[in-house]
């Protein structure tokens, strides 16, 4: 990109979820001279202009004609999508899409992952540093697919000379359309914690992960970096502000429990999952605030938000389920039954009961 000319971005995934807000952002600011929304159905935010693909498809690079910018936010991190498909979708396009952006002489790609890179650990230094180490294991976790990713643009300079990347970290985001483990762990009847460890919560705000993307967008941030609140909040502060309670359990039987019920299909999400909710992974995001960079909302509120965005929705271990089961859970682990990842066994009698089962 030519120095002090005003970008040509591209945004993926733009027609719901964060590439939706981010093209909304983007059509208003006086950074970007153009936003080019790429999904494979058109959207509703106006002021941009549509072209419509399939991210997947090496055909994309015709669609990147005179884009100078390319941010990839179409990823799938649905707890309860089957993890080899969610694999093949979630990689094969961060792969494309980088591949495209070289044929296409796009100057620069943003890719988003997570924080969860880093690995939730219960020996983590709270915070962690954004040089850390990337520690998540790449297995059939949601963490797992974006590892892999940014293995991928670890190799993107040999592969793609000439190609800038940008790779973006958020801490656990909140916002509308976001379904992640940690939404859905909120929705749980109680707050399951391990022996002793006990969780730091840090949370990413839709809107300030956007606003952190518009700075990358326009080069003034670059490189590898995370994006959140300021600090964390610790296990009794949520307690306190969300009326929650907890359970705590060994963390052999958490996790061993949790794999045995993934396995056969009760639950979604693997156990490896189970660590973010249950581990540190906070970071400090020194690179943004060294840009000048400040977030817009405190933890504090990021949980405000998510817990006014239930709406009546109830998940154990990262499954829906309904309020009915909810109920049954509850009281199965309040009377020692089990805790909250082991009720989603609870839950399996019930369904098959109902259903004229043994």
């Amino acid at each position: 990109m030519v120095e002090g000319k005003y970008p040509v971005v591209a945004v993926t995934g733009a027609a719901r979820g964060v590439g939706r807000a981010l093209i909304a952002r983007l059509a208003e600011s006086d950074r970007i001279r153009k936003v080019v929304a790429i999904d494979d159905h058109r959207g509703d935010v106006r002021g941009v202009t549509w072209r419509v693909a399939d991210v997947r498809d090496p055909a994309l690079a015709g669609r990147l004609t005179g884009v100078d910018v390319v941010v990839h936010t179409d990823l799938d991190l649905a707890p309860d999508s089957e993890h080899r498909a969610r694999r093949a979708f979630n990689v094969r396009g961060a792969q494309t899409v980088l591949t495209a952006a070289a044929a296409g002489r796009v100057g620069r790609v943003v890719l988003i992952t997570s924080s969860m890179v880093y690995g939730a650990k219960a020996d983590n230094p709270v915070p962690l540093t954004e040089t850390t180490p990337l520690a998540a294991d790449i297995d059939s976790s949601v963490a797992g697919d974006l590892l892999e990713i940014e293995q991928l643009a670890g190799r993107s300079p040999r592969a793609h000379p000439g190609l800038e990347l940008t790779v973006v970290r958020p801490a656990a985001l909140v916002g509308d359309d976001i379904d992640t483990i940690v939404t859905r762990h909120f929705e749980a009847p109680r707050l399951l914690t391990v022996k002793g460890c006990e969780p730091r919560w840090q949370f990413c705000h839709l809107d300030d992960l956007v606003s952190a993307l518009e700075l990358a967008v326009a080069g003034e941030v670059t490189g590898e970096f995370a994006v959140g609140c300021d600090g964390w909040l610790d296990q009794e502060q949520v307690y306190e502000l969300s009326g929650l309670r907890g359970i705590e359990m060994p963390a052999s039987l958490t996790f061993g429990t949790a794999q045995r019920l993934h396995r056969i299909g009760v639950t979604p999400a693997p156990a490896a999952d189970l660590r973010y909710v249950v581990y540190p992974w906070v970071v400090d995001c020194a690179t943004l605030r060294q840009a000048g960079w400040r977030p817009g909302y405190g933890n504090t509120e990021v949980l405000a938000a998510l817990l006014e965005s239930r709406g009546g929705k109830h998940a154990v271990a990262g499954r829906r389920i309904t309020r009915k089961e909810a109920a049954i859970t509850a009281a199965g682990a309040a009377a020692g039954a089990g805790a909250v990842v082991g009720a989603a066994a609870v839950v399996r009698i019930a369904r098959r009961r109902r259903k004229g089962g043994t």
